[in-house]
């Protein structure tokens, strides 16, 4: 009688667990939350939210009269304060686990990054899976105004826009909001973000006309490295610093090189199929100096040379001397300027130290930014090409002949 009793009682206990999730919400009480873009022109946050617009998503019908998303902007003290604050114009509540993309503007960027990342981190119901990325030249709320080709919800376009440029084109690099706070507590190694800007009329890009047309009027792109000492950006690489910066931090999956013609009419573009990178620093006399060796390898991949006799080795191993000799001249510049405009470790010698010499580290971690600027490094490229096409000569010096 008595094990009669206990297993009552224990299908009942089962059956409160069986029950639900109290915390649970249903799908229709929510607002999917795909991009997020945070300004603060002065002391208060703007904070725009890409939402997606349910029944037109499902229903894909070009032309139709309504947009695929919609968005809320509000204005607060606080970044919490102010996402709360737009459910009164929302109707539902934001829910931000499928954010793809984080938009800050340049003026918070330079303010610091801290309280936006900590509320981001804090809130159980956000996901660390999306892309952060900077405007540059723009309003961070305007990047959300902008709708896309291709893809029907924007946020989803510039997640895998910012994918595809980091796996073809060496500047682009993509940072989610867990490896950004990792590089930005990070001792010896200072962070860096993709800036994305926009060409065209900000007002046309709100139309859905715009994109159904061959040539959009407005175009997001993504276009350099922002650099940042702690949380606060303090500059801007270019796109061939950029394109150094990920070599030498072993980012670089696949992109396009250029070396000139032995006459110097043309070029030869060359495309890098894998590369590997190997950082060194130690010190020497109390001294730190560093080391960067870059190995890539490559295919040509277009040749505008009408001389240039491909089925030689000794053509193929001039064609890897001066890649080398690029990629050499291109990293020493980019490390120059790290050094004398920036004084901010943006590679990673402060991590290698740390390895390489602890006792060393505790003496300089403070100002290890200043024995940076002053530290030697050499650097050494290797290039090796692997295939020249199906072809040896180009087909212009046989229409010469």
């Amino acid at each position: 009688m008595n094990r009669k009793i206990a297993l009552v009682i224990m299908i009942f206990l089962l059956l409160n667990f069986l029950s639900g999730c109290w915390s649970r919400s249903e799908m229709n009480e929510l607002a999917i939350t795909v991009g997020l873009a945070i300004d603060k022109p002065d002391d208060q946050f703007i904070i725009t939210t890409q939402v997606v617009n349910p029944g037109q998503a499902a229903a894909r019908q070009g032309g139709g009269q309504k947009t695929p998303v919609i968005t809320y902007q509000e204005k607060g003290d606080t970044v919490f304060e102010t996402i709360r604050r737009m459910t009164t114009v929302t109707a539902r509540k934001l829910y931000f686990s499928h954010i793809r993309i984080l938009v800050i503007s340049e003026e918070l960027a330079e303010e610091g990054l801290g309280e936006v990342l900590d509320f981001l981190i804090r809130d159980h119901n956000v996901r660390s899976d999306f892309y952060v990325v900077i405007a540059k030249d723009t309003k961070a709320e305007n990047v959300l105004k902008v709708l896309t080709g291709l893809e029907d919800i924007p946020a989803n376009k510039l997640f895998t826009a910012l994918e595809t440029s980091e796996k073809s084109w060496a500047p682009s690099r993509a940072v989610a909001i867990d490896e950004l706070i990792v590089d930005i507590v990070a001792e010896g190694k200072e962070a860096q973000l993709t800036g994305l800007e926009i060409t065209g009329d900000i007002k046309k890009a709100e139309k859905s006309e715009h994109v159904q047309e061959i040539e959009p009027d407005v175009t997001l792109k993504y276009s350099g490295l922002a650099v940042f000492k702690g949380d606060k950006l303090i500059g801007w690489l270019n796109e061939s610093d950029s394109k150094a910066v990920n070599y030498v931090q072993g980012n670089v999956k696949s992109t396009i090189g250029e070396t000139s013609c032995p006459d110097g009419k043309g070029k030869v573009a060359i495309e890098v199929i894998r590369t590997k990178a190997d950082l060194k620093a130690k010190v020497e006399n109390g001294s730190p100096k560093g080391t960067i060796n870059v190995q890539i390898e490559g295919n040509v991949g277009d040749v505008q040379c009408r001389n240039l006799d491909l089925s030689k080795m000794k053509t193929i191993e001039e064609l890897e001397k001066k890649s080398e000799k690029i990629v050499k001249e291109l990293i020493e510049s980019t490390i120059a300027k790290a050094q004398g405009e920036f004084k901010a470790d943006i590679f990673g010698f402060g991590e290698a130290i740390h390895r390489s010499d602890p006792d060393y580290w505790k003496k300089v971690k403070k100002e290890w930014n200043e024995k940076f600027a002053d530290m030697p490094i050499e650097v050494k490229a290797a290039v090796k090409i692997r295939r020249v096409g199906t072809i040896g000569n180009s087909p212009m010096k046989g229409m010469e002949e």
